[in-house]
């Protein structure tokens, strides 16, 4: 066994050198640890703030996009994802963090994925972008041919073309 801290060939002889290594590898291995908490907000149809450890925990849902809040649909979205997990005791299957430092993650409550959820009952579209489960393109196709949520709508604008017409000054619905 090699002796890290008494070694003189290895780079990480130094003890506070051998210390930010551990350290970094610490914060590393758990950014993207899963974890549980209670749900203490919901900003919209596709991001809470769970609470863990007396710290609230921003959390993007992953592999779905909801209707903004200004777009057709944004607040049913939000209250629909309310409904299923507002005070309620969550896990999160985390899958890192975006480039906000938001949590991307699936949230589970009683072993259920609310991420399947929202896109099932219509609140949310899979983000074909970001897919990693193709099977929830399935999902979204049973909600759009049952005409389910937002799939009443005959023309409804993803939440991903919305915002990039609103960047670009055109009117989407």
């Amino acid at each position: 066994m090699i002796n890290l801290l008494n070694s003189t060939h290895h780079h990480l002889a130094h003890p506070s050198k051998f210390l930010a290594v551990v350290a970094l590898w610490f914060l590393v291995g758990t950014a993207h640890a899963d974890f549980s908490g209670v749900v203490v907000s919901v900003l919209d149809g596709d991001t809470v703030d769970v609470l863990v450890d007396s710290k609230p925990v921003r959390v993007r849902l992953a592999e779905i996009d909801a209707p903004e809040k200004a777009q057709a649909f944004g607040t049913k979205s939000r209250q629909a994802l309310a409904a299923a997990v507002f005070k309620q005791p969550v896990t999160v299957r985390t899958n890192g963090l975006d480039r906000y430092g938001r949590t991307i993650g699936t949230i589970l409550v009683d072993g259920r994925s609310i991420n399947r959820m929202m896109v099932a009952e219509g609140m949310a579209w899979a983000y074909r972008r970001y897919l990693v489960d193709r099977s929830l393109l399935d999902v979204e196709a049973a909600a759009r041919s049952g005409r389910v949520g937002l799939w009443v709508d005959p023309q409804p604008v993803a939440p991903w073309e919305w915002r990039a017409a609103k960047r670009n000054g055109w009117d989407a619905k």
